[in-house]
């Protein structure tokens, strides 16, 4: 006899906040975890391009990355608002105490954890990473893993990120916050 699944409650906690390297999946395991947890799903980097009306390279290219981190913050800060939800940050925006502290304080963080070489091999697909532009993908996110992974283990959440199905990491999100 097959045993039916019980349905997933709704989350009704603080947002869910991804945080972690390039290419780790924040996105596309943000999205099908929001949509496992019947919520709305929010990628900040979008925020960001719709609120400035040009692409995250574009920022980067015209303003430079201490402009785009400052709005990055205000978005976050607008996004954390205490309504549950699940929201994909830029590799970055951990690293600014402020958005640091915001997260930590009224949302729940999960570091989405990846081998560098992993990551390479997924983010040299497109070229719309600025940090990586004319650079050598592994070395550049093997030395942002040694500066930023001490800082994204302050997050309560560690889940890691193979070379699996999304759904694999979704579930393993879940088992770690109790959903």
């Amino acid at each position: 006899m097959l045993q039916s699944r019980k349905p997933v409650e709704p989350w009704k906690g603080q947002p869910i906040v991804l945080i972690g390297l390039m290419g780790v999946g924040k996105s596309t395991v943000g999205r099908r975890l929001a949509a496992k947890l019947h919520l709305p799903f929010a990628d900040a980097d979008t925020e960001i391009e719709k609120a400035a009306g040009m692409s995250v390279a574009e920022i980067f290219d015209r303003f430079g990355e201490p402009y785009f981190r400052d709005g990055e913050r205000r978005v976050i800060a607008r996004l954390v608002d205490g309504t549950p939800k699940v929201i994909a940050t830029g590799g970055g925006a951990f690293l600014n105490e402020e958005t640091r502290r915001l997260i930590l304080e009224n949302a729940v963080a999960v570091w989405l954890d990846a081998n560098p070489r992993v990551l390479a091999e997924r983010v040299s697909r497109r070229d719309t990473r600025p940090l990586l532009r004319g650079k050598n993908p592994v070395e550049v996110l093997t030395e942002l893993a040694r500066v930023r992974n001490p800082i994204y283990a302050l997050a309560p959440f560690r889940v890691s990120s193979h070379k699996a199905p999304h759904e694999t990491t979704v579930a393993a999100i879940m088992e770690a916050i109790g959903a």
